[in-house]
């Protein structure tokens, strides 16, 4: 995982934000697209790094980053079931030409993340606080339209999700809760009802596969029924002769 992690967060230029394309690396260390560093420059007075802001007296010459570069093309060969289709949740931060498909959603940051850019919601701290859900479509239903902030309480009187300004307004005396708490507490439920619900169709699967055993046992019998009665009212040509 750490070595996915370093692919997607070194890969990126730091000025297009896109894939990596012609990598070069300056004397400093930083890297960049080679279309992008030189129409960088063409635009400064001065040659300096757009990352560490380090200045250098001449343009400095470029090489190739072969490392980088060997890595761009091994993210190119992502495997197909990792990249997202039209009808999964693609992650927000990968390169447009290059999604992969969302392992998480974040309520707090409205985005979709895949396994890498997850990382710094389980390594930074103020980021742990954020929620994380199944990768969703929906994410912008989390956002209060009147208030633009995000939903993070539940309304249990009017059974309602609301932001923090809503529950001081429209929802003031009534009992509310965090969204995360109000989930906690109806997990259990949901997945006992799930559980029920895997019992009946299951239960309902077992009762068609009866029936539908029941339905082949008669038609055999049927069958083998008129195969008697054809035998036993056959006449042999052998007795007319």
């Amino acid at each position: 995982m750490a070595g996915k992690v370093l692919d997607m967060e070194a890969l990126t230029c730091p000025i297009c934000l896109e894939l990596l394309k012609e990598t070069v690396s300056l004397p400093c260390g930083h890297s960049f697209c080679n279309n992008c560093i030189q129409n960088y420059w063409d635009q400064q007075v001065n040659f300096k790094c757009p990352e560490c802001r380090r200045k250098y007296r001449t343009r400095p010459v470029l090489s190739k980053n072969i490392v980088l570069s060997a890595l761009v093309e091994q993210l190119k060969e992502t495997p197909a079931d990792h990249c997202a289709g039209p009808m999964d949740v693609a992650c927000d931060v990968c390169p447009e030409e290059k999604k992969l498909k969302a392992h998480r959603s974040c309520l707090q940051c409205v985005i979709s993340y895949c396994e890498a850019h997850l990382q710094p919601h389980h390594n930074v701290a103020i980021l742990q606080r954020h929620q994380l859900v199944a990768p969703s479509h929906k994410l912008q239903e989390n956002i209060c339209k009147e208030h633009n902030k995000v939903k993070e309480l539940f309304c249990r009187t009017d059974q309602q999700l609301l932001c923090c300004l809503c529950s001081v307004e429209q929802h003031k005396g009534h009992d509310t809760v965090s969204s995360a708490a109000e989930r906690a507490q109806r997990q259990p439920e949901q997945e006992a009802k799930k559980d029920l619900l895997l019992q009946i169709l299951q239960d309902k699967d077992t009762d068609l596969q009866s029936l539908q055993q029941k339905a082949q046992d008669i038609k055999s019998s049927a069958q083998r029924a008129v195969q008697r009665n054809f035998n036993l009212f056959q006449i042999p040509l052998s007795g007319f002769l």
